[in-house]
């Protein structure tokens, strides 16, 4: 399959970046997050664990709670209000991915079969929908009509993105601005919420709450610009999904709309028959992946992820140095250079 052009030619040797310092600081915390939400997905109906368990169980990094664990770390709280929201930001992202799932009818999520491919897209939206109110519980059991307000506009806000995904589908000529959009509402959306309620919850002034919503917001987009990226890359085998997913699905992504916007009339009549059409081979994604190596399309996606990756360390500037904001500030690097 294809591989990404060498976008890392000149990155600095050394040690890659990781998420495993914020894993070992925040790693008490996230085993009662962890205790908690398997608690609470709980339900007399079998079925409603059985599949949110496939889910769950299957594994992801956690990151989105690890912000909250985080960001309530940096404002240097104390209780224990934190490990409950984290496991509602986490049932919130569970339940957009079951959804997510049903809406591309994929059939992988993290390297095994979608809970859609097992148990069929009735029961994934149905399921996902229980994820959807159980974080509604968590919310009020929390009894912050802050807290409240910040993760149910977040939860609004990405059923808009979805949404708006669709009516993007399939349209190479849609613009770079519309598909921020998209990103901002779907992916960068829960990472600022999750990062702003860390500081809700410790009481910290709204300079530093707009601060971390920042961080998390400006995480979210780059992490997503990279996920973008991979796509097209080799290393998606790793991550346990094939080459051109998004691809085959139509998804119109950054790479695709630079390269549609920077190829010939003949290049685009090839976006208009897979993207817009759908009409493939199984060699359109080789000649789809050369088509964004020669306009560099995947290149400038990564410079754009960096963009934001500065925007988002720089938001950490108002934080005191310490072990808690330099495992954060580490995290950025980590989800830009997925990539590599």
């Amino acid at each position: 399959m294809g591989i990404v052009v060498d976008i890392n030619k000149d990155r600095e040797g050394g040690q890659k970046p990781s998420i495993d310092a914020l894993q070992r600081l925040v790693g008490e915390d996230l085993q009662r997050v962890n205790q908690h939400i398997l608690t609470n997905m709980q339900s007399p109906v079998a079925l409603i664990p059985q599949l949110a368990s496939h889910l769950i169980a299957a594994g992801g990094k956690r990151l989105r709670p690890m912000l909250t664990l985080a960001s309530a770390n940096l404002c240097g709280y104390t209780g224990t209000r934190h490990i409950g929201l984290s496991a509602c930001v986490e049932f919130i992202h569970t339940a957009t991915l079951l959804h997510d799932d049903v809406v591309d009818e994929s059939e992988l999520r993290r390297g095994q079969e979608s809970a859609n491919a097992v148990w069929g897209n009735q029961a994934s939206v149905l399921v996902g929908d229980f994820l959807f109110s159980r974080a509604f519980q968590l919310m009020v059991a929390d009894g912050s009509l802050q807290v409240l307000k910040i993760l149910s506009d977040a939860s609004a806000i990405i059923a808009e993105g979805e949404v708006l995904q669709l009516m993007t589908a399939n349209d190479p000529q849609a613009s770079e601005e519309a598909y921020l959009e998209v990103i901002r509402s779907k992916t960068a959306t829960l990472f600022a919420a999750a990062s702003r309620v860390g500081a809700v919850v410790a009481d910290r002034p709204n300079i530093q709450e707009e601060a971390l919503e920042s961080f998390g917001m400006n995480l979210g987009i780059a992490f997503q610009l990279i996920d973008d990226v991979l796509d097209y890359s080799a290393k998606q085998a790793q991550l346990g999904k094939t080459v051109g997913d998004d691809f085959r699905e139509g998804k119109v992504t950054l790479p695709v709309i630079l390269a549609w916007r920077r190829g010939s009339e003949e290049e685009r009549d090839f976006w208009r028959r897979t993207i817009e059409r759908l009409d493939q081979t199984e060699d359109d994604i080789e000649t789809a992946i050369g088509l964004m190596t020669k306009h560099r399309s995947l290149n400038d996606t990564v410079e754009r992820a960096r963009h934001y990756a500065a925007i988002a360390k720089d938001s950490l500037g108002i934080f005191p140095d310490g072990d808690m904001k330099a495992a954060m500030l580490e995290v950025v690097d980590f989800c830009v250079e997925r990539a590599y």
